[in-house]
């Protein structure tokens, strides 16, 4: 009996023990049920949301870039973009030597991230269209196709240092593009890919992207075109190791036209050397030479310490200052204010720049805005080197009379030429005038002008500049059929041994015209040209041809009809995007019939050849053997580039707006990656 006890006690405590560890287990699932659907629940959703979707951004349509009256210099085009699900691919190996050979990429690193737990990857992006065909041909399991923009430059490396160019991620890397990115980007959209636990892909979704505003720059391409021929002429035959030309209103202060060399092409801005890419009419800062002595000679007058008659005694050419001795280019004797600018004495201004002093002449260098950044909107301006009166020594205030001992930047220096041209304000220089937003402009405002001198030595100056040109060291400037004022300059450059090189110059030029009523300033610097090194003989001529075109074509009265070169666009009036257009800039000439009239494609651009399709060949071939031409008569450039991308052609245009003619003829048989010649006008 007691026996039979002592079993049901023991039976007992089993039975409550097995009842208590139930007891728990089923609490601790309660209380994980719990904690999954309430204090974890976000955790876990998110874990497997991760697991089985992936999300990727979907750049948006990148805002074009305009010049002054609507024509494009910067559009986007629809191009595809490869990528693929690791998880979908069955045999990673042989899928990834497949794309290899048709993409041009590494097949190691293909495969390995084919073989990644993760269920997205780049194979590549913006791929020709050639490339999208063979790859859809394949018909390769867990490669897809994705939508994107790619960013083209129909006029090639015009105006290239301002625009700047775009990376694969469609973001600005350089100039405007870098400088406006948020304006132009707009807001990316999203795709959403999502697999289940086979993993099998279920439908993906999509949310729109929102392209970005336009950008009318103050560039007018005609100028841009003119300025730039001229440019690589001057390049071209001194063998010069770089030069800068900007073009500018110098009332509005807008810039017309601005060119650097060494160029590139914005297209294809990876096959040249990142020194190309360096915008010098912003980011060179140089000793200006005799171009200086406009401040110099400003500071004089305005501060009544001279007159243009005054009578200065020149040495003959040679001055001893703090035991340097300083010369002219030749011997001069006594000659006024006037001659002296006219002559480019050195003595002459180092004797102005003692009567105005250290405090005084730094006074006026700072007015002039040198020593600081314009405030231009393009990335990357210096700001000169100007350093303050006390680090001078006893021969800085004479160096810095001539151009010597101080750095300036193209951009400051054409402003300050400029600013005489403008009754003696100072006008920042501008380069975007105005956003697009759909079919609405909306206008910058540009910074007011400040009075850095008065009316009467503006117009001392002005009269004394001119006679650099007509009597002086700018003969060959003069522009035929125009008046115009401005200055030679010719500094040695610094070489590795810290002195002033024997052989290496800047050879430059500033000057304005007409010069009773200015329509431009321009400024000519070429560096390091081999030969001639003067200003007057290398820089003199250049901003002879640029003013003499670019006058003629603002339909700027001729001073001198009788003895002036005529120049007529074979190209109609451009339409502006914007309707703020100002009288003078829609002025556009047309051809003439007079017999005398020398017609030259200025305003008609050269044929710019836009890289379409980057691979292909006979692949290619096999895929759309012997290409029907469309016919692209009437279509706008964007149409035109985005069906050439496709056929895998290759794109020339000239001028802009719609289509008027194209070489070879529509219906003609072309093979892939075939020239092909299109014309455009409005």
């Amino acid at each position: 009996m007691r026996c039979r006890k002592k079993n049901q006690a023991r039976w007992a405590r089993r039975v409550a023990v097995f009842v208590g560890l139930i007891s728990l287990w089923a609490l601790a699932i309660v209380l994980r049920l719990f904690y999954l659907q309430g204090p974890g629940h976000e955790e876990f959703l998110k874990q497997a949301k991760g697991q089985s979707e992936r999300t990727f951004e979907v750049a948006p349509r990148r805002g074009d870039i305009y010049d002054r009256h609507g024509v494009p210099l910067a559009i986007s085009v629809a191009v595809e973009s490869i990528y693929a699900v690791p998880s979908e691919i069955p045999n990673p190996d042989l899928t990834a030597r497949l794309l290899a050979s048709i993409l041009s990429v590494s097949e190691k690193q293909l495969a390995a991230r084919f073989r990644s737990p993760k269920y997205f990857c780049w194979v590549k992006r913006k791929v020709t269209a050639s490339e999208a065909g063979r790859v859809k041909a394949l018909k390769l399991k867990g490669v897809h196709t994705q939508g994107e923009m790619k960013r083209f430059y129909p006029k090639g490396d015009l105006a290239s240092h301002v625009l700047g160019y775009v990376g694969l991620d469609g973001k600005g890397l350089a100039s405007i593009e870098y400088k406006l990115n948020s304006v132009l980007q707009g807001n990316p959209g999203r795709v959403l890919l999502a697999s289940d636990s086979a993993p099998v892909s279920l439908p993906s979704q999509e949310w729109r992207a929102w392209p970005g505003k336009g950008v009318s720059l103050t560039l007018d391409e005609s100028i841009q075109y003119i300025a730039e021929k001229a440019i690589d002429e001057v390049v071209n035959r001194t063998q010069a190791v770089g030069a800068t030309v900007i073009v500018q209103d110098p009332h509005t202060g807008e810039i017309l036209a601005m060119a650097s060399r060494p160029s590139f092409n914005p297209n294809r801005y990876q096959k040249v050397p990142p020194e190309n890419w360096i915008n010098r009419a912003v980011a060179w800062a140089y000793e200006p030479g005799s171009t200086f002595k406009l401040i110099t000679l400003a500071a004089s007058l305005e501060e009544d310490l001279t007159t243009p008659e005054e009578l200065i005694d020149c040495e003959n050419g040679s001055l001893v200052v703090a035991g340097h001795r300083i010369r002219d280019h030749r011997s001069f004797g006594v000659m006024t204010t006037t001659e002296v600018l006219a002559n480019s004495s050195n003595v002459g201004a180092m004797k102005l720049a003692q009567r105005v002093g250290e405090k005084g002449f730094y006074k006026y260098i700072e007015r002039f805005g040198f020593g600081r950044p314009t405030g231009i909107a393009l990335p990357g301006e210096s700001r000169g080197l100007v350093r303050p009166p006390d680090q001078w020594s006893g021969i800085s205030l004479a160096s810095m009379s001539m151009g010597q001992e101080i750095g300036v930047t193209p951009v400051q220096l054409v402003a300050a030429f400029s600013a005489i041209a403008n009754d003696g304000i100072l006008v920042r220089p501008r380069i975007v005038r105005g956003l697009l937003n759909g079919s609405r402009y909306e206008a910058v405002q540009s910074a007011p002008g400040r009075r850095i001198l008065s009316s009467r030595t503006s117009a001392e100056l002005t009269r004394m500049l001119a006679a650099v040109v007509e009597s002086g060291t700018g003969g060959a400037a003069s522009p035929a059929g125009y008046s115009a004022a401005g200055k030679t300059g010719t500094a040695q450059k610094i070489d590795s041994t810290g002195g002033y090189s024997q052989t290496n110059y800047v050879a430059s030029f500033a000057g304005f015209a007409p010069v009773s009523q200015p329509a431009i300033t321009v400024l000519v610097v070429v560096d390091s040209p081999v030969g001639a090194t003067y200003g007057a003989d290398v820089a003199a001529p250049v901003f002879k041809s640029i003013t003499e075109q670019t006058l003629t074509y603002l339909n700027v009265p001729h001073e001198n009809p009788s003895n002036s070169l005529q120049i007529t666009s074979s190209e109609p009036g451009w339409e502006s995007p914007q309707p703020e257009q100002d009288a003078r800039a829609n002025s556009r000439p047309t051809r003439s019939e007079s017999p005398n009239v020398v017609h030259q494609p200025l305003q008609t651009l050269p044929l710019t050849r836009i890289s379409l399709a980057h691979s292909g060949g006979p692949l290619f071939a096999d895929l759309h053997p012997g290409l029907v031409l469309p016919d692209f008569v009437g279509q706008p450039l964007r149409d035109v580039a985005r069906r050439c991308l496709k056929l895998g052609l290759e794109l020339r245009i000239q001028g802009s707006g719609r289509a008027v003619q194209q070489h070879p003829e529509p219906g003609s048989r072309v093979s892939p990656e075939e020239e092909v010649l299109v014309r455009f006008a409005r």
